[in-house]
């Protein structure tokens, strides 16, 4: 099979190219190395793939790109929830804009086989909440003033009482608190548009919980959280931890979000719509921080505070991915974030791929 994979050369996406190659897949990598996640060239590219270093935005991209393509696996993105608004041009041109190119591009070649899109736990804003008096309930935006306070956890919109945050289903109400939750639902929309449009292609949204693991690129606002504390450490820094520290999120290595990847664009049955792909086991956020903790560094600081647009409890089921994708995460915790301690993060080497098509 040949496997388009936008971003082929990011943090998630070089993952899956190299399972697909693995697998005897034939794969092409279009990614333009956007300095935001990558400085320069990055390391640990199998020079199996052929690479063509173009903007999914540029229409230019895409004459002869598609030729004998089976599957499209969609990983360009700009993540993360960024420095200030102001990144909400950026945002909407790489998320929104770039898979409307592509899908564009699909179109005039009339592809109809799968399509897999990186997708993400934001679109559901705040996790799924329990009130013991009026059961699940939408929390609203959390207020200004409980915040400055110190009061973290959204209450019943009803009552004002407390709440118990549980799995969230795939099934639950969507509710994006930020810009780049917005385009990321938006990515969902028009992928599932473009599937209802097209008979025969199937379009599979994977909602990534928090990942982690080799080739995260290190020091940018637009890394994850398990990064920017590794980043801290490796400087000597004690990392900074929001709020109380006790906001819940779902990590999964790499690794496994790769083989779900994988098994979307390979398994004998073809999924259309979202999928979960977490461990199933939420933990702190100060619990990360401490679990990649080396041998007498600074243990984390919290430092209070909140960013406005991030949530505080979001983790899911993972059945749905079971059932249908046979996906399961492999890698623990414990595993994952001790090997995750001493992993490559991004670097920087000299171009020299063997199967290279420069724009």
């Amino acid at each position: 099979m040949r496997v388009l994979v936008t971003g082929g050369a990011g943090f998630i996406g070089s993952h899956v190219v190299d399972e697909l190659l693995h697998l005897q897949h034939d794969v092409v990598v279009v990614d333009d190395l956007d300095p935001a996640a990558h400085d320069g060239m990055p390391g640990g590219l199998s020079s199996d793939a052929e690479y063509v270093w173009r903007d999914v935005r540029d229409p230019s991209t895409w004459p002869g790109l598609l030729d004998g393509v089976d599957a499209v696996c969609h990983q360009a993105a700009k993540v993360g929830l960024g420095v200030a608004f102001a990144d909400v041009t950026d945002y909407v041109s790489r998320n929104d804009l770039g898979t409307a190119f592509m899908l564009r591009a699909m179109h005039d070649v009339s592809f109809s086989g799968r399509l897999v899109l990186a997708s993400s736990m934001v679109v559901y804003g705040e996790g799924r909440y329990q009130c013991a008096h009026h059961g699940v309930v939408r929390p609203g935006p959390r207020r200004m003033v409980d915040l400055e306070a110190g009061r973290f956890d959204p209450g019943c919109s009803v009552c004002d009482g407390s709440l118990v945050a549980e799995r969230i289903p795939e099934d639950h109400w969507v509710d994006p608190r930020n810009v780049y939750a917005v385009t990321k639902l938006a990515q969902e929309g028009l992928c599932s548009a473009y599937e209802r449009e097209h008979p025969g292609c199937a379009a599979t949204l994977l909602r990534y919980h928090n990942v982690y693991g080799p080739r995260m690129p290190r020091d940018t606002p637009y890394a994850g959280v398990a990064s920017l504390f590794r980043s801290a450490y490796e400087r000597g820094d004690a990392p900074k931890v929001f709020e109380d520290g006790g906001q819940l999120r779902d990590f999964i290595h790499v690794t496994d979000v790769a083989t779900a990847n994988v098994l979307a664009l390979t398994s004998e049955r073809a999924i259309s719509g979202p999928l979960n792909i977490c461990s199933g086991t939420p933990r702190s956020i100060l619990a990360m921080a401490e679990a990649i903790r080396p041998a007498g560094a600074p243990h984390p600081e919290v430092v209070g505070g909140y960013r406005l647009g991030d949530v505080r409890h979001v983790f899911a089921s993972p059945d749905r991915a079971a059932h249908l994708l046979g996906f399961r995460a492999a890698i623990g915790f414990e595993e994952g974030v001790r090997a995750f301690a001493t992993a490559p993060l991004r670097s920087v080497v000299e171009p020299s791929l063997a199967r290279t098509t420069h724009a």
